[in-house]
Formats: structure tokens, C-alpha cells, sequence
């Protein structure tokens, strides 16, 4: 039985968090490119902010029925840092390699998370769970964003070494 309270929410979101860290933190130590080593390792270290925000918040949710401001930093250095690297990867991996399956198995997991986030936040009336759910989603959908473009650009040089354009 699937229930939505704000406690169930929380905990699917750990889990997530959880499951997402270890992820990443599995690639990072399996990659032979220094590039994906470094951003796995950023994004596993962003999942434990996550997992320590939302168990904050869980615990004071489960105390108190409320929850606490939104106190999550900015994204941008990161966002910045996987951009530099963005170019190194593309250097380093191949389109069907094993750093190039991670990337797309985290681009679904980035949807996932922001599938859950996303929902919740629409459905929160409380204006710190709204304003907290919604920054974890677009947190999200920056790491996704930036997954989907370098999956692409690994994708159109697999294409244009193999020649699987029809012109």
C-alpha cells in the first residue's frame, strides 16, 4: 500500500538520495577516466548533502509536523566544474563504453528523482516543503540537463565515427 504523507515522501526521497550516492560512488571508483571519476565523485558527494538535508528534515518532521527553511547552497560551481569537464570526457570515454552507460543509467535516475521532487512540490501546501522539494527538482534537472547533453554529444561522435549518417 502506497501512501503520499510527508513522512513517506521523506523517505522515498533518502532512498533515492541513498541509492543515487552509491551509484555514483561505484562508477567513480570503477572509471578509468579521471573526468567521470571527478564528476561521479561530485555528484555522490551532492547525493550525501541531499541525504543529510532530507534526514534533517525528517527528523524534525517526525518531531515537530513541520519542516525547517530550505538551507541547501548553490549548485553553480558544481554546474560550472561539469562543464569544464564535459569536453575532458568526451576525450577520454566512447559512446558505448562503460562510462557511457553510467551516464544514461544516471540521466534516469535524475528522472526519477525529479519525477518524485517535482510532485511533491506541486502538491505541498506547506511553503517550506514546496520551496524545498522544488529546489531538490531543479537541483535535478541540472544534473539531467548536463547528463543529457554530454550523453548526446558522446552519441553524435559514435554516429559520425561509424558513419551512421544517411547523407
Amino acid at each position: 500500500m502506497q501512501t503520499n504523507s510527508a513522512s513517506d515522501i521523506l523517505k522515498t526521497a533518502i532512498l533515492l538520495e541513498r541509492r543515487g550516492k552509491a551509484f555514483y560512488s561505484t562508477i567513480a571508483k570503477q572509471t578509468k577516466s579521471a573526468a567521470v571519476r571527478k564528476i561521479f565523485t561530485m555528484m555522490a558527494e551532492e547525493e550525501d548533502e541531499h541525504i543529510q538535508f532530507l534526514s534533517r528534515q525528517f527528523s524534525n518532521y517526525e518531531k515537530n509536523h513541520a519542516f525547517l527553511k530550505n538551507d541547501v547552497g548553490s549548485t553553480e560551481e558544481d554546474t560550472a566544474i561539469v562543464e569544464i569537464l564535459t569536453k575532458e570526457i568526451k576525450q577520454q570515454i566512447s559512446a558505448a563504453s562503460f562510462e557511457a552507460a553510467a551516464i544514461s543509467a544516471a540521466i534516469d535516475f535524475e528522472n526519477k528523482a525529479i519525477e518524485v521532487y517535482s510532485g511533491r512540490a506541486k502538491q505541498a501546501t506547506d511553503p517550506n516543503e514546496k520551496e524545498m522539494y522544488q529546489m531538490l527538482a531543479d537541483w535535478e534537472k541540472t544534473h539531467h540537463h548536463l547528463l543529457h547533453k554530454l550523453n548526446e554529444d558522446l552519441k553524435e561522435e559514435i554516429w559520425n565515427d561509424n558513419n551512421f549518417w544517411p547523407f
